[in-house]
């Protein structure tokens, strides 16, 4: 069988900083210590299941160190540190001759609504106090230095998270359906091995 993974999709490019900030208009908005800046793009067909993929990433991915300093052993949730939050729908460019093309990514209220949804989420798993994010829509500036350098490229639909979890479903279902049908018929083997002893038996004692 084959799966169709769709190219759009939500998407979210994951640095690891020792500080973060965003501006917009000389003004400062949000800025942040140790944790993740986190650059997120909603495309046109992106759905919850996409949104709470990404989620769950961006809380546990591994690109902290333990007390110990083992690196690749925490994720921010776990190591308590910040996420800056960066709408950028950009990363959905597409590039028709020399000029970027957007169309991949969802737009106007859509966007705002998808977008804020995610914070929200983001927000409710983890400390509220340690999301921050920049304006939804405004020409920010982002500064930040990016630890190591570590930065990961996340895509919801690496594989599509709502597809695999239906093939999986369906494998196990599957699984357990030939369980049932070889118990089943190992069942009709041993009932039909008695009938059978039986009648010998009763032919036996004619006999005699």
């Amino acid at each position: 069988s084959f799966f169709f993974f769709s190219s759009k999709t939500m998407r979210a490019v994951i640095q690891r900083v020792t500080r973060a900030s965003v501006s917009v208009e000389g003004r400062l908005v949000s800025e942040i210590g140790k944790g993740l800046c986190v650059l997120v793009g909603i495309a046109e067909d992106d759905t919850k299941e996409d949104l709470d993929y990404v989620l769950r990433k961006v809380l546990n991915v591994r690109v902290f160190e333990d007390d110990k300093g083992k690196m690749w052993t925490r994720g921010v949730q776990q190591a308590g540190l910040d996420i800056l939050c960066v709408s950028q729908f950009t990363l959905y460019a597409k590039l028709k001759g020399n000029k970027p093309d957007f169309h991949l990514a969802m737009g106007g209220p859509r966007a705002k609504e998808m977008y804020m949804a995610f914070l929200d989420s983001l927000r409710s798993a983890y400390v509220a106090e340690r999301v921050k994010d920049g304006e939804f829509g405004a020409m920010m500036q982002v500064e930040l230095v990016n630890d190591g350098p570590v930065t990961l490229e996340l895509d919801s639909n690496s594989p599509y998270p709502a597809v695999k979890e239906k093939a999986e479903a369906a494998v196990a279902t599957a699984a357990v359906a030939v369980d049932a049908d070889s118990e089943q018929k190992s069942d009709g083997g041993k009932e039909g091995g008695k009938r059978a002893a039986k009648k010998k038996g009763q032919k036996l004692e004619a006999d005699d």
